[in-house]
């Protein structure tokens, strides 16, 4: 009697099949952690019950979102056609995993996945999201200037001339193609030295979950993070507050750059306090710290942290393109 395919194995197979697109031919390296060893080997055992030959590798949970993973494993990524990496930190922004893709792998990361949200976000329709997030790249590309505002106290300006914008659409078929599984989101790295003005995290920020004290009157929610030119210069909001600029001092002066600014095109994610889908929530806005060479940038630093800004106003250039949450590109 065969056995009957869990949602979890379900899942697993959409992202094998569908997202990543694998040819029966084509070698499957799975790369997990302690963390998430649970996401990794369904996604490895599905491959085999699938008839790929595939790898499993585990190794030691990172200790922030971008930093390199062993050498071993990076050289590891080089040798297979498909690699997903169900990790707790992020492997997206590292050099290892763009060296896979310069290299023609096809990578799809999963940081801080868990069951729920891989069973959720990988039912999506990604047709859909696809079209969605491909047509704000076409747009983002067109303008210069992007002006955010948001109820509690967002009120941010930078330039983005001159930017390539990145559709990350869930289907990645061609050769070096990456981004993350479960997804949903058009993003690009402000151009440096120009973001100005206060952004608010009222939704969530890597690594510190759920901003827990968004009950609080508009205007005392949230990390409140100051910018001038082009780096953050001031937070503050608390303990979540403290904790971020623990990160970033860690790190250095370059983890402060204002590195990402992405809206969110999926329509099935929600907030759930697991940045990987909260940057993808529909209605949405993010804004990242630290590296941005994966996005075309020049900042290369072992940090990327995205803060998630609830029901955003954006203009690009004097055009209306999102109002209070509700996105005006159809």
């Amino acid at each position: 009697m065969k056995k009957k395919l869990s949602k979890l194995d379900s899942a697993c197979v959409i992202a094998i099949r569908d997202c990543m697109g694998t040819k029966p031919d084509e070698k499957i390296l799975v790369i997990t952690d302690e963390q998430k060893r649970e996401i990794g080997l369904a996604l490895h055992e599905n491959a085999v019950r699938l008839g790929y030959y595939s790898l499993l590798v585990e190794m030691k949970s990172g200790k922030i979102n971008g930093e390199e993973p062993p050498a071993e494993v990076a050289e590891l990524m080089q040798k297979f056609d498909v690699v997903f990496c169900p990790t707790a930190k992020s492997l997206t922004h590292t050099n290892a995993r763009r060296s896979a893709s310069a290299n023609g792998v096809r990578v799809a990361t999963f940081p801080g996945i868990t069951r729920e949200v891989m069973i959720r976000g990988m039912n999506a329709n990604y047709k859909k999201i696809a079209a969605l997030s491909i047509k704000l790249k076409e747009i983002l590309e067109k303008g210069k200037f992007i002006r955010v505002i948001a109820p509690a106290g967002t009120d941010i300006s930078f330039s983005i001339e001159g930017r390539t914008a990145y559709a990350s659409k869930g289907l990645f078929h061609a050769k070096g193609e990456s981004g993350n599984l479960p997804t949903g989101e058009t993003f690009l790295a402000p151009v440096e030295g120009t973001a100005n003005g206060v952004f608010v995290v009222d939704g969530s920020m890597a690594g510190l979950g759920l901003i827990k004290n968004a009950n609080l009157p508009i205007r005392q929610a949230g990390i409140r993070i100051e910018v001038e030119n082009g780096y953050a210069t001031k937070i503050t909001g608390g303990t979540l507050a403290r904790k971020l600029k623990q990160q970033l001092d860690a790190v250095g002066k370059d983890a402060y750059n204002i590195a990402e600014f992405g809206i969110g095109t999926n329509d099935s994610a929600k907030l759930s306090g697991i940045l990987l889908e909260d940057e993808k929530v529909m209605g949405t806005i993010h804004i990242a710290l630290g590296n941005n060479v994966s996005m075309g940038g020049s900042v290369n630093v072992p940090i990327h942290l995205d803060g998630v800004v609830k029901k955003p106003t954006v203009w690009l250039d004097d055009k209306l393109i999102m109002k209070e949450g509700k996105l005006l590109v159809k």
